[in-house]
């Protein structure tokens, strides 16, 4: 059975839950930093980043998250999530987690009033995944190991690199989870790569 965990921090906790129901995965919503110990893989919903770091640093996750991140263990970040996990954001001197070989541009599709839906193309994932974009960001560079797995009018909006999956839409918010079951298989695949590991020692 895998354990994929929601970090229920802020955002729409209980959308991205309901995305990644299979018959082999059992979901976890975390509060907790003890509560990462057994999970195989991670979800960063969406939300306010500013805020969903400050509350990162006042429940002692900043470090837990990385060493999570450098296990290998996958993490899947959507809008907010995927801003928390960038290497660097554009026109700031700091950034977050530094998880993503990447920089991002808050807000890059405009306010909340300017949100709209739309279907995309993502590689691996399908020709017309539903996408939403709420005061979304865009992906504004990559470095050579990230992938880019999907673009709209020629931005890059999903991107993945090895155990990192991430995209500055919510799929959570649409009845569409094959984005979640593709995150959902390459836990799967971490998973069953790191028992074959232990099985060679």
């Amino acid at each position: 059975m895998l354990k994929i965990g929601v970090l229920a921090l802020q955002g729409a906790v209980r959308e991205h839950v309901n995305c990644l129901h299979a018959p082999d995965v059992e979901v976890k919503i975390v509060k907790r930093v003890e509560e990462l110990e057994k999970l195989d893989g991670l979800v960063f919903p969406g939300g306010e980043s500013t805020t969903m770091r400050r509350l990162v640093d006042k429940y002692g996750f900043f470090e837990p998250l990385r060493q999570f991140s450098e296990a290998g263990k996958p993490i899947f970040g959507t809008c907010a999530g995927l801003i928390l996990m960038a290497e660097d954001i554009k026109d700031e001197t700091q950034s977050h987690l530094q998880l993503m070989d990447m920089e991002v541009q808050r807000n890059a599709f405009g306010r909340q009033r300017e949100s709209f839906e739309t279907k995309i193309s993502v590689k691996d994932v399908g020709v017309d995944v539903e996408a939403v974009f709420i005061r979304a960001p865009l992906i504004t560079g990559v470095g050579k190991e990230v992938e880019i797995l999907s673009e709209f009018e020629g931005e890059i909006v999903a991107a993945r690199q090895n155990h990192l999956l991430a995209c500055s839409f919510h799929p959570e918010l649409t009845e569409d989870a094959r984005f979640h079951q593709y995150f959902v298989q390459m836990v799967r695949e971490s998973k069953e790569a790191a028992a074959d590991s232990m099985a060679l020692t």
